[in-house]
């Protein structure tokens, strides 16, 4: 058999007819950004998003983004002043004696203001927890509509969709439920369902299940037939490239997506800042032209740069599923940040690097490439080279020493634009509500009442000798004036309307105090005028769609096995993390196939036979699975903690 060529085509549009959209789930769209603490949160709504999703102190999917409750609480505080949204990342299995430490957190967030948890362990359902709005982590597996329906039925309001959902099932999904749907629009993509990958514990101890991923699945393997053929060398073939949903935002929403959420509680403050900014225009454009959605926040924000998703951390772009299976899901040279394409090397000196290219390049730009016969390179060593650019002369760009792999004709990639990151170092953006005001008589005095866009309103009265100004056109026009400047505010003037009875002679200290107090008295308004979303409601009648729940269940407490045993389950084994499991195992299941990618599907290629592989890291030999029928691929293998 001839060794097979690996496909790397980029992902293919799929022109399909629009279905008609979902009509019974609200027209709220909510953008839903990372805050990998209160910092970060803070700035991604100043930049657009709807909501945020943080870490706690503990029981984060993201160990090592866990924040304070103080940081929770403030983050709330700002939040709110938009009528945006707060989630708070609870979405870790739990172990018994941990049940009482997170019941305890819970209330503390809760306190704090937060909006919602999102949750994994079922366990939580049994605690004495606050009337607070829970989320189902795509950490449940929310794959098919009967769970989805389920979840609902048992209190929750919000639920993540696994990412490997197509258009066609997101929309039989929405049609069995009212529940906000949620999905992931942008950034890394596990490639195992999410909840049913053990591959990290087996081998390093650390659960992904417990916030932990040492993400074995980016490491680079060879593929093998069972008979020891080589298929693949050194490549990184469980590593995919990042999500981007830019061009199926609208088929999303009238399959009845109304959480867009992007991946990133880990990146840094220019990716939020970027991909943010990025996907609130796209979403604004989609506003702008069906005026049957609203954006489920208030206010609107003015970016001081053009957000360019290529300028932050990527592994390249797919839409992975959603347009259904395409040869662009995967990347297998590297699984860091290559970066945009910006040109070829033309000459090389001692100490500088010419360049063919028709960008503009930066002092401090990083630059990598990949060396000559990089796949060859040992399991050991990093493939993908870099240097960094002292000092850009046009096309020549000087550098501490020209490594000696880099070699005249090379590709060079960008993978730190320091203009850009310059742009994103400094304040970025400003969200704005419009707001119209009144100034208007009193028995004794004036009052000016500003209203904003919402219909959120305050008043505030000035005592004050009504006296006639000298000069009416001149006395309005400076009203006006001293009235508009609302440059430092949340507000921006959209009418001023003066209804007194004549123009008053108001000096214009006193005038701009009187604006200031009723700026204040409507930021205290709308904090005032904010309305958590409803609390949920348990419902111990509701059955669950299966009966058993294999170590894949993730049940790890005595009160998760209470819920599901309350809701129908009759047997139960126990999570992995548990360690009860002897034998191979599905260490990971994912609609990832590299069978597809090596062109050896039996469903796409008529007459090859369907031969088992094995996939070799390191030392560690993990055999591949492959269940046709369902388009899945299962990575097995023993633990190791065992």
């Amino acid at each position: 058999m001839d060794k097979p060529e690996i496909f790397r085509p980029e992902p293919v549009s799929v022109a399909t007819e629009p279905a008609k959209p979902v009509e019974h789930v609200s027209n709220r769209l909510e953008l839903l950004a990372p805050a990998k603490n209160a910092d970060y949160g803070i700035e991604a709504i100043r930049h657009g998003a709807d909501a945020v999703y943080i870490g706690g102190p503990a029981f984060g999917a993201r160990a090592t983004a866990g924040n304070s409750v103080e940081d929770i609480a403030r983050l709330c505080e700002f939040a709110h002043r938009y009528h945006a949204q707060v989630f708070v990342a609870i979405n870790t299995i739990l172990m018994d004696d941990e049940l009482e430490a997170a019941e305890k957190l819970i209330w503390q967030v809760y306190e704090a203001g937060a909006d919602a948890l999102i949750v994994q362990d079922m366990g939580i359902l049994q605690l004495n927890i606050p009337p607070i709005a829970l989320h189902a982590s795509t950490q449940m597996d929310n794959r098919n509509p009967e769970k989805v329906a389920f979840l609902e039925q048992v209190g929750f309001s919000q639920v993540v969709l696994a990412r490997e959902l197509g258009l066609s099932q997101i929309r039989e999904v929405a049609k069995h439920t009212n529940m906000q749907l949620e999905f992931f629009i942008h950034g890394a993509l596990c490639v195992a369902y999410s909840g049913l990958c053990n591959l990290s514990h087996a081998f390093s101890n650390r659960s992904a299940n417990r916030g932990e991923c040492s993400q074995m699945c980016r490491l680079p393997g060879d593929l093998k037939t069972r008979q020891g053929e080589v298929l693949a060398q050194n490549e990184h073939l469980l590593s995919l490239k990042d999500n981007n949903q830019t061009d199926n935002l609208e088929a999303l929403i009238d399959a009845g997506v109304r959480s867009f959420k992007i991946e990133g509680r880990l990146k840094d403050l220019s990716y939020v800042k970027n991909v943010t900014a990025h996907y609130r225009q796209e979403l604004d454009k989609i506003l702008a032209r069906r005026p049957e959605f609203v954006a489920s926040s208030h206010g609107r924000c003015e970016h001081s740069f053009t957000p360019n998703t290529e300028k932050t951390f990527n592994r390249g772009r797919t839409d992975y599923f959603v347009n259904d299976r395409n040869q662009g899901v995967s990347d297998f040279r590297s699984p860091k940040y290559i970066g945009e394409e910006v040109g070829t090397v033309k000459a090389l000196g001692k100490d500088y690097i010419q360049v063919n290219s028709s960008e503009r390049f930066n002092n401090g730009d990083g630059l990598c490439y990949f060396p000559p016969n990089y796949e060859k390179a040992k399991q050991s060593d990093d493939k993908l080279q870099g240097l960094r650019v002292n000092r850009a002369d046009g096309d020549k760009l000087h550098v501490i020493a020209v490594p000696g792999d880099l070699k005249v004709g090379a590709t060079l990639y960008r993978n730190h634009d320091q203009a850009f990151e310059a742009l994103l170092a400094k304040e970025s953006s400003k969200r704005i509500i419009n707001v119209d005001m009144c100034l208007s008589d009193t028995v004794d005095g004036i009052a000016l009442t500003m209203t904003d866009q919402y219909g959120l309103a305050a008043t505030t009265e000035l005592v004050m000798d009504k006296v006639a100004a000298s000069d009416s056109d001149k006395a309005l026009q400076n009203l006006r004036k001293q009235l508009s400047k609302l440059g430092s505010t949340d507000f921006s003037a959209r009418a001023i309307n003066i209804e007194t009875a004549q123009p008053w002679f108001v000096p214009a200290s006193v005038l701009n105090g009187l604006r200031r107090d009723t700026v204040a008295a409507l930021e205290l308004a709308r904090v005032a005028g904010y309305e958590r979303p409803k609390a949920w409601q348990y419902n111990q009648e509701a059955v669950y769609p299966v009966k058993h729940l294999s170590f894949l269940g993730n049940v790890a407490n005595e009160k998760a096995k209470a819920f599901y045993t309350r809701h129908g389950v009759i047997e139960i084994e126990d999570t992995y993390e548990k360690n009860g499991i002897t034998e191979d195992a599905p260490l990971m299941v994912t609609k990832h196939c590299l069978r597809f990618n090596f062109n050896l599907c039996p469903k796409e290629v008529p007459g090859i036979k369907a031969e088992p592989m094995v996939l070799e890291i390191g030392k560690d030999v993990l055999k591949l699975v492959f269940d046709c029928p369902k388009c899945e691929m299962m990575v097995v293998g023993a633990n190791r903690q065992v």
